[in-house]
């Protein structure tokens, strides 16, 4: 390699943590090999890290090979995590985060890694975004924070990413960035990604795919309940909302969900509240708060009414 090409390798590593997105972590990889494979010479130092420079198994129970994480120089690093990232950090995984920061390397982090950067106090005052399964976590644990429903978010030196095939999208424009709009069209139709999605667009399918109804009065009230978890509205309230009498909305929550709007609502807040109780360190009273509901107790029956089990055992 040159003197010239030597200069262009940029350093970007990949901190696996236990239980990472395999899809995740090749989407993000796969186009800075491409690059260099195109380039015919290499652009990008990829590393696969550890804390401890063990191999780190995935999701799946792949595992992928691992240096350990050291002070070599980064240009880049992310944190790749996923299942319940509030049980992956650790004090010395935070100080290592911060002192890369500090060193100048760009921070990121892909689906459940942005947990872990808010948890090292590098998301404060910044834009991001992480995986949907994740945001309620994020929103419980640090309150002062707000995620954007983002497929990736660049904030100067911070770059956040909802994971799955996002990754794609995020080093095309990373790529684009750095080697020009044209050579990342060339990386992404390497990997037949013809359909380049904008950084805002959505992270989940629309209300209509999700819910199965294309009722618009319908679809504008399941989107409220799922905006309005902990205060919920009560019926009249919502009738009001959408413009329709009391009476109307039922019948059109019986014709088109085959349910009531009680029984609707209250399987939204029981889902969020598995998600908390699966991935936050919230208590099962401040998760019953957080979902409207007016007891640990309360929450518990009607958790095991729906679920077969109650709160506590859903955790342990």
């Amino acid at each position: 390699m040159s003197e010239q090409a030597g200069r262009l390798v940029q350093s970007i590593g990949f901190l696996l943590l236990p239980g990472f997105s395999l899809m995740s972590y090749a989407s993000a990889t796969e186009p800075l090999r491409a690059a260099n494979l195109l380039a015919g010479q290499s652009l990008y130092d990829v590393r696969a890290l550890s804390m401890d420079g063990k191999p780190v198994a995935s999701s799946s129970g792949a595992t992928v090979p691992c240096k350990r994480l050291d002070h070599s120089p980064l240009n880049t690093i992310f944190v790749c995590a996923g299942g319940n990232p509030t049980t992956l950090g650790s004090p010395a995984l935070y100080a290592a985060l911060r002192q890369l920061s500090r060193s100048g390397a760009r921070i990121g982090g892909i689906s459940g890694g942005p947990y872990i950067l808010a948890a090292a106090g590098l998301l404060d005052g910044r834009d991001f975004t992480v995986h949907w399964e994740h945001a309620a976590s994020i929103v419980e644990a640090f309150p002062h924070l707000n995620p954007r429903q983002a497929r990736f978010v660049l904030d100067g030196n911070r770059i956040t990413c909802g994971g799955g095939v996002a990754p794609l999208d995020m080093m095309h424009a990373l790529v684009s960035e750095r080697m020009g709009a044209d050579f990342a069209r060339r990386v992404s139709d390497w990997y037949l990604h013809t359909a380049v999605a904008e950084p805002t667009a959505p992270q989940r399918a629309s209300a209509a795919e999700r819910f199965g109804v294309n009722h618009p009065i319908v679809l504008n009230v399941l989107e409220k309940m799922e905006a309005a978890i902990e205060r919920p509205l009560e019926r009249s309230q919502m009738a009001i909302y959408a413009g329709v009498s009391k009476r109307h909305l039922d019948r059109l929550f019986s014709e088109h969900l085959n349910a009531g709007y009680s029984d609707v609502y209250r399987k939204f807040r029981l889902a969020h509240a598995r998600r908390l109780l699966q991935q936050s360190p919230l208590s099962i009273s401040e998760i019953a708060f957080a979902t409207g509901f007016s007891s640990a107790a309360h929450l518990s029956r009607s958790y095991s009414a729906l679920f077969g089990k109650s709160p506590k055992k859903e955790r342990s």
